[in-house]
């Protein structure tokens, strides 16, 4: 029988209430709301954190909404809450590629945006959107909020810029006329995590391409990103050619690590492929 080690339950009632239990209990503490990566973890005992917070009745986390020039999505945001949010989709379709092929409705039911990049996984879907994006995440502590590029959200495996007694509260999403966005994944079954997975984000001015942004995970990608990629493709028209080129440079600058998913070339040669059909896609959309 798996059995969680023992653990102490607050439920929170407001963000300065979150905040100061994560005060009280200190660095052991951990956030709960869909708990779809932490409570299995807890019943391996990979983690035993002293206290659980609970913050699902914090509504004001759970807002999606456009704010002047962003789009601002709560951190407690249920994953189907986003596919069904026409707000979010209509503006960025790279939302309902992703989270269509997120686990499985019983997860996107609970599980939430800010709990699946605070994991940290290096194979998590959300980050490379996110990423591709060129989000700001939005974390509140006690001295107030801070704001941090997405791209420097995520320090490593399982480790974020989040720190004790810190809690991320928004993802702020720029909203730029001329976008086009989309999402490719590779997948063993439907739900897995990905054998490979690109995100895409074009804006063209004029005919050409002024900003590209280019996700990727499952791969090694750095900050879950392939700047090469996308500086090669800042200036130039949109079309099959440089988005050819665009996803070599995605799959040479990534590193794979072999394993039950497939070997490191399979996994590079995918990046590539992805990153291709994902540009298409994306300039497809504008």
């Amino acid at each position: 029988m798996q059995v969680p080690a023992r653990f102490e339950y607050e439920r929170a009632d407001s963000v300065p209430h979150a905040l100061e239990l994560l005060a009280r209990y200190g660095p052991e503490a951990r956030i709960v709301a869909g708990g779809h990566s932490l409570i299995p973890m807890m019943k391996l005992r990979l983690a035993q954190p002293e206290a659980l917070i609970d913050i699902n009745g914090l509504a004001e986390l759970g807002r999606i909404a456009v704010e002047g020039d962003e789009l601002a999505i709560g951190a407690l945001v249920r994953h189907t809450e986003l596919l069904d949010s026409s707000t979010a989709t209509d503006l960025f379709p790279i939302f309902r590629d992703a989270e269509r092929v997120i686990a499985d409705p019983i997860v996107r039911n609970r599980g939430t945006v800010g709990g699946s990049l605070c994991q940290g996984d290096p194979s998590e879907d959300l980050a490379a959107v996110f990423s591709a994006l060129r989000a700001r995440a939005v974390i509140q502590g006690a001295d107030g909020p801070r704001t941090v590029p997405i791209r420097d959200f995520h320090e490593g495996p399982y480790e974020t810029a989040v720190g004790p007694g810190e809690l991320l509260v928004q993802l702020r999403v720029p909203i730029t006329p001329g976008t086009g966005s989309a999402y490719e994944k590779v997948e063993r079954r439907v739900g897995d995590w990905p054998v490979a997975a690109a995100g895409a984000v074009v804006t063209v001015r004029d005919g050409v391409i002024v900003r590209a942004g280019i996700g990727l995970t499952a791969v090694g990608a750095e900050h879950f990103c392939a700047p090469e990629a996308e500086s090669h493709l800042e200036g130039r028209r949109p079309g099959e050619e440089a988005f050819a080129e665009a996803g070599r440079i995605a799959g040479e600058h990534c590193d794979p690590h072999a394993d039950q998913r497939g070997p490191a070339d399979y996994k590079r040669h995918l990046a590539a492929e992805l990153t291709r059909r994902a540009l298409a896609r994306a300039a497809g959309r504008i």
